[in-house]
């Protein structure tokens, strides 16, 4: 142990050198003195795993913008990291020459949120970029309709979407709504990784920008334009039969606006989770706010139980995500899967926009690699065409700006628990989504039939579905290089069969598609990205792919069966899951250090 600049470390390498240097300049000012005092005590504590992740590297601004702990330090989530990154954003904008058109900023329920926002407005009013900033907090995808509303060149959300409190994150929107892709999302990087000084921050007092107009306060009317909107393309007829729903925003911010949307077009009977509709950011009553895990639905379906509920919604803290529960063939209420519900819900606006013939021919939806195939074979009923596109909500937003002068966009999901049922949005919608399936339910309740039924008829139709994902979480440096690892062992060593059934082909993300047979390669069709996908000879699929926002790397299991019996169909696909699951991580132990 050596003392280095009154800051201890073992060893003696350059990157000691280099983080007790960063230590200093964050004990100092031009530092606030809140910063200064968080990091005097964990050097006073001589907390040197602490101080190395918080200094070790930069928050990185990746594509998908920042997202880490909030607290001090250069790989931290704090007004500094956030203020580096706004001046490359605006640096880009003015670059672009759009400066008058805006820059909308939205914000969440999560702990400094508020103040990340005001900071980031106050930085971009600092270089002549006028600034609509919501007045409360809103959802992610009312933002992204607020800027193609308000005709801006970016938009900001300040979210960490589901993620734990200690979280917070950085979203950047360009000006179709959708979250930055190429070029922007490069481009932008270039600009933020040349702020390397909180020197070269350019600031206006927030309340002096707002005064000359440079910050303008957006709410009520945006939320009024998006809900006229969504009128025009709703299905319900003039009578709503009394259907019972519970809903709960977790905290965050659908807490407001999804009973508003709700009730406006008929739905009187919303029980809101009381005790969850007061928004959080310490998120107390879950362990963590999101709506696909069902702890976090543990007092929404107890409410429900004590009111007969058709259906229980939920959405997470920036309402892009939804989930859903409802009662199964024994009368409990199951929270399903992301998959059912997109699956549901692309059924049912498919049926309706054949019934009330607003189905063009040019007509295409889209989903994500590693969502249920099931989708495919809806779409394929109704001559639909489906796009495949890369694990992220910002390809589907890509693939509908590209296409939008000559085909009819209709719906856009992800196995996580996104979608988008319209197209006025370009990010995931748990608020339409919210209605549209209630909106289905009680279509479903005039018939006399159950949510449950609508699943079953589907999968007697098109075949039982069922997907599996596991998730192994590896922070810190050394799980970065675990998850680099891992990813680095199944390109040099592909796997010829998965639990005894042959890989037919491979989609590699960086290489494109391997037909196991000829050998012969073609193009993925696809961005690079760091994927792998196996596609087996029994329909199965095998997917993992490192996460863009958590330090995880998440893999994927499919398979499908013929529902002539949907309980052994079940039974059968679930068990190969488990197997090629079981196999899969039983390989992975054998080539990493995991619990």
């Amino acid at each position: 142990m050596r003392q280095n600049n009154n800051i201890y470390f073992q060893g003696d390498s350059v990157m000691d050198n280099e983080i007790a240097k960063r230590i200093q300049q964050w004990q100092q000012p031009p530092f606030d003195n809140e910063t200064i005092s968080e990091i005097n005590q964990l050097v006073q504590q001589n907390n040197e795993k602490e101080l190395y992740e918080r200094f070790y590297t930069n928050l990185e601004f990746g594509t998908g913008g920042l997202r880490g702990i909030i607290g001090a330090g250069t790989n931290r989530m704090n007004i500094y990291t956030v203020g580096m990154a706004t001046q490359g954003l605006a640096n880009y904008i003015l670059q672009k020459g759009s400066a008058e058109q805006g820059v909308v900023i939205a914000y969440d329920s999560r702990r400094m949120s508020d103040v990340f926002s005001k900071e980031a407005a106050s930085i971009l009013a600092a270089n002549g970029i006028m600034v609509y900033l919501f007045s409360d907090i809103t959802p992610t995808p009312i933002c992204s309709y607020a800027i193609r509303y308000f005709k801006a060149t970016a938009g900001i959300v300040i979210t960490a979407s589901h993620n734990p409190p200690e979280y917070n994150g950085y979203k950047v929107y360009w000006n179709d709504g959708g979250q930055v892709v190429p070029p922007q999302d490069k481009e932008i990087i270039d600009e933020v990784q040349k702020i390397n000084a909180i020197t070269q921050i350019k600031k206006m007092d927030f309340h002096k920008a707002a005064g000359n107009k440079l910050i303008q306060l957006a709410g009520n009317e945006i939320i009024n334009s998006y809900a006229d909107k969504l009128s025009g393309v709703i299905f319900k007829s003039q009578e709503l039969s009394p259907i019972n729903i519970v809903f709960t925003p977790l905290h965050g911010t659908g807490y407001n606006i999804v009973p508003m949307i709700l009730q406006k077009f008929g739905f009187t009977n919303v029980n809101v989770v009381e005790k969850q509709a007061i928004p959080d950011g310490n998120f107390p009553t879950v362990a963590s706010p999101n709506p696909e895990e069902p702890e976090a639905l543990t007092m929404a379906i107890a409410l429900a139980k004590t009111m007969n509920a058709d259906i229980v919604l939920a959405t997470d803290p920036d309402a892009d995500r939804m989930g859903v529960a409802f009662k199964d063939t024994n009368g409990e209420y199951t929270l399903i899967n992301g998959n059912q519900i997109g699956s549901m819900l692309l059924y049912y606006i498919l049926l309706q926009r054949q019934h009330h013939n607003r189905l063009p021919r040019n007509s295409f939806v889209v989903k994500t690699i590693v969502t249920t195939e099931l989708q495919q074979a809806i779409a394929d009923y109704f001559h639909v065409s489906m796009e495949n596109v890369l694990t992220g909500f910002k390809w589907i937003a890509k693939k509908i700006r590209d296409y939008e002068h000559t085909h009819t966009f209709i719906f856009g999901g992800e196995e996580s628990y996104g979608y988008l049922p319209l197209d006025f949005v370009r990010d995931k919608d748990a608020v339409s989504s919210c209605y549209f399936f209630a909106e289905m339910t009680h279509w479903l309740h005039k018939q006399n039939k159950t949510l449950n039924d609508f699943l079953y008829e589907i999968y007697s139709r098109f075949g039982y579905y069922n997907e599996k994902l596991v998730s192994l979480t590896l922070k810190g440096v050394e799980g970065i290089e675990k998850i680099k690892t891992i990813m680095k062992h199944f390109r040099s060593n592909p796997p010829q069969q998965f639990a005894g059934i042959k890989v037919v082909s491979i989609l590699d993300g960086k290489a494109g598609i391997v037909d196991i047979a000829s050998g012969a390669t073609k193009p993925a069709n696809l961005p690079p990205s760091d994927v792998l996908q196996y596609s087996l000879e029994n329909r199965s699929k095998v997917t993992m792919r490192p996460s863009g926002t958590e330090p995880k790397i998440k893999f994927y299991f499919s398979s499908c069966k013929q529902a002539d019996d949907i309980k052994q169909a079940s039974q059968e696909v679930n068990h190969c899951n488990d197997q090629l699951a079981d196999e899969l991580l039983n390989t992975i132990k054998t080539i990493v250090n995991i619990d």
